[in-house]
């Protein structure tokens, strides 16, 4: 790859078409192919319908094309668009390959049995089973989901990887959007497979398996056991904490903890990530070396940097697999692979090249991680560390010669403070832009909870592991949980400082994809070209400001509306506990404005009793009809009517706009805003476009079905 971008191009005409400084970057043009290869991706799913099939073979027309006129002029850009092209067939073919049948409406009470592929227990008491080979009594085999997701409550030890289920239940589609743009969990569902969600409504039945279990069950059953043992010793948070980054199960882990977590800047060190991969291969790789290095036959003999990276490749392998293999510890196994494979090869271990091939890896294999949390932010911490280290690392260098040890502790603890100021400020717009938060005080916090974790935690858990076929972990996890409620008091003091979290109303994607234009221009390049950076990122500053949250929003349940005054957010009772957590954070608030019931004096703006509300803003009157007994009066007064039932509109003559809840349900969430010259909608199925995920799409192609 390097090499067709080196020679692409190297005629004078090709350099003076250029501007002189991208073409003094020319060793650089590389590490734009994945971002090529990634705005190709988010092309493909920024469309409002599927494409035809035979886009999919556009780009390794455009590849071919490439590499016989590399040596032309406009060479590199025909491979840009090659890599492009080449990201949006990959997106596609994708999302062909993983298709399976999702479920298209609410249905149930219902059997449903199935093998139980994996189980997990949440805080609250419910197993978290999901089911493949499924079958639901009523359904065609050919129309039942490939994969089904149900919440049990039971305490029967016997929901194990790999038996058989069986429980009557009630199941739907995958979730769709709560507000307009936010986030999709039907298309998350839809790239793994699976095409329906319910709960239980009577007691599983448990069966042995009928075959041998699997090596993904053995694993599996291999994780609840350790999440067991590690319980035995470490019972309440401390044990939660210890299994979730042993195993990756944090469903156990209480929502106080998760909360001081995240509000203090250190959820990232509950989800097993880059840095977790990075701590276990860097502690392995170093006892290993240290060990060989200790017989002096084999150090002078062998390559024992070598074999520490691949003793260190192996044991990252073992921990990918007991943590669950989710998508986004295989990506940071795959980062980590790079590293050590380039060990191995006599490579420099880190630099914006391996990044760069590493995030290419991600995106052949996975497309659709492009668009999750968890890739952007790791990616943009890893690429903003590098390019930081590249340009200040012979200063750091001189720093350390012939430093004592006074001067090497406290360049570990600048060390660390610049990594997260820097990770910080890198991933600070997605983390605004994905959970409406920001933490101030989160270098802080890290300063003190990541070198804990790093010099503490980790090694306890990989000595815990070691020890436990011998029955002895409890040596390891005491000491272990000792270091994780030290990381959680740094939590909880922290996240109960004054103004410890910024809560914003939630960005628009233009915000995101200016604030990711700049950083990459920032960091890719290593001239004077890279200060253009930061016009970008000032326009994602602005884009972001004049952003205008929504007055009203509404969801699929006929009670669940919510309008914006100007104390707060106010919610209507009748809405679900998730839809209002998720309505109030875009919003940006913690807590929701109260909603006038009527019975107190209020100086709200919004008006309620029994049946429904009334707002007036500027030229705009809203009512919302709670009950059929409101319509009667609301449909010859509002600009705009909001119904939580359905309305014949033959009888309705509303001299504005009637939205009542069919349209609700078949438009899916709805954000309004009232302008001057009328209310303006944006649904959810606006945004969602007619995709293989969204059940319209399904429906569809069912009725096509022969």
């Amino acid at each position: 790859m390097n090499r067709v971008l080196g020679n692409a191009g190297v005629s004078t005409g090709a350099s003076s078409g250029l501007p002189s400084a991208i073409a003094a970057e020319r060793d650089r043009w590389v590490l734009w192919l994945p971002v090529a290869l990634g705005l190709g991706i988010a092309g493909y799913f920024s469309l409002p319908h599927e494409p035809p099939p035979w886009l999919a073979v556009a780009s390794p027309v455009l590849l071919a094309a490439a590499l016989v006129l590399r040596r032309q002029p406009w060479g590199p850009v025909l491979i840009g668009l090659a890599a492009l092209a080449g990201g949006f067939s990959l997106a596609q073919i994708r999302t062909i390959a993983v298709e399976a049948p999702v479920l298209e409406r609410r249905m149930g009470p219902v059997t449903v049995s199935g093998t139980i592929e994996t189980a997990s227990l949440n805080r609250r008491g419910t197993w978290r089973i999901t089911i493949s080979q499924a079958r639901i009594s009523g359904v065609p085999p050919e129309l039942t989901p490939r994969r089904i997701r149900i919440g049990v409550r039971s305490s029967d030890a016997g929901l194990q990887p790999g038996r058989i289920f069986s429980v009557r239940a009630i199941l739907q589609p995958p979730l769709a959007p709560v507000i307009p743009g936010g986030f999709d969990f039907a298309r998350r569902a839809w790239y793994r497979q699976l095409g329906a969600v319910g709960f239980a409504v009577s007691r599983p039945t448990i069966a042995p398996a009928r075959d041998p279990p699997g090596p993904r069950a053995r694993i599996d059953l291999l994780r609840q056991r350790i999440v067991q043992r590690i319980a035995n010793v470490l019972p309440g948070e401390e044990g939660a904490i210890a299994a979730a980054l042993t195993t990756g199960e944090r469903g156990a882990i209480p929502e106080t903890v998760l909360i001081a977590m995240r509000d203090a800047g250190l959820a990232h060190l509950l989800a097993i990530s880059g840095l977790h991969f990075s701590l276990v291969a860097a502690l392995l790789f170093g006892g290993l070396r240290a060990a060989l290095a200790a017989v002096p036959f084999i150090a002078l003999r062998f390559p024992i940097k070598k074999w520490a990276a691949a003793g260190a490749l192996g044991g990252a392998l073992v921990y990918l697999l007991i943590s669950g293999a989710s998508i986004p510890t295989q990506r940071a196994f795959i980062m980590l692979s790079v590293v050590l494979l380039a060990v191995m090869l006599d490579r420099a271990a880190i630099s914006m090249r391996l990044v760069a091939f590493a995030a290419a890896a991600v995106l052949l294999i996975a497309p659709e991680s492009l668009l999750g949390a968890s890739f952007q932010m790791s990616f943009a911490a890893v690429i903003a560390l590098v390019a930081f280290y590249e340009t200040v690392s012979g200063r750091l260098a001189g720093w350390r010669a012939d430093a004592g040890l006074a001067r090497r502790i406290a360049l570990y603890a600048l060390g660390v403070g610049l990594t997260t100021l820097i990770a910080g400020l890198a991933t600070g717009p997605y983390a605004i832009y994905h959970f409406n938060r920001f933490a101030v005080f989160g270098i802080v916090a890290n300063v003190l909870a990541v070198p804990i974790t790093g010099l503490w935690i980790m090694p306890c858990a990989i000595l815990a592991f070691l020890l436990m076929p011998l029955e002895l972990e409890a040596l390891a996890l005491q000491p272990m949980g000792w270091g994780i409620a030290a990381v959680v008091a740094v939590a909880k003091t922290v996240s109960s400082w004054p103004s410890a979290v910024l809560l914003v109303p939630a960005m628009p994607a233009a915000f995101l994809a200016l604030a990711t234009c700049g950083g990459l221009w920032l960091c890719l390049w290593r001239g004077r070209l890279r200060v253009l950076g930061v016009i970008p990122i000032l326009a994602a500053v602005l884009t972001g400001a004049r952003e205008r949250p929504p007055d009203i929003l509404t969801g699929l349940d006929p009670g669940a509306i919510a309008v914006r005054l100007a104390d707060g957010l106010a919610i209507a009772p009748g809405t679900r506990r998730f839809t209002r957590e998720y309505w109030l954070r875009s919003a940006g608030f913690g807590e929701p404005a109260p909603w006038p019931d009527g019975r107190a004096a209020t100086s709200s703006a919004l008006a309620c009793d029994g049946i429904g509300c009334f707002l007036r803003r500027g030229p705009n009157s809203v009512a919302i009809a709670l009950d059929r007994a409101a319509l009667m009066e609301d449909c010859h007064k509002a600009t705009l009517l909001i119904a939580s039932v359905r309305v014949a509109r033959k009888r309705c003559r509303t001299p504005g706009t009637l939205i009542d809840l069919r349209q609700r349900r078949r438009e899916g969430a709805l954000a309004i805003w009232l302008e001057q010259d009328g209310p303006r909608v944006l649904s959810a199925r606006q945004v969602r476009g007619e995709r293989p995920w969204v059940a319209q799409y399904w429906r569809k192609r069912l009725t096509k079905r022969p």
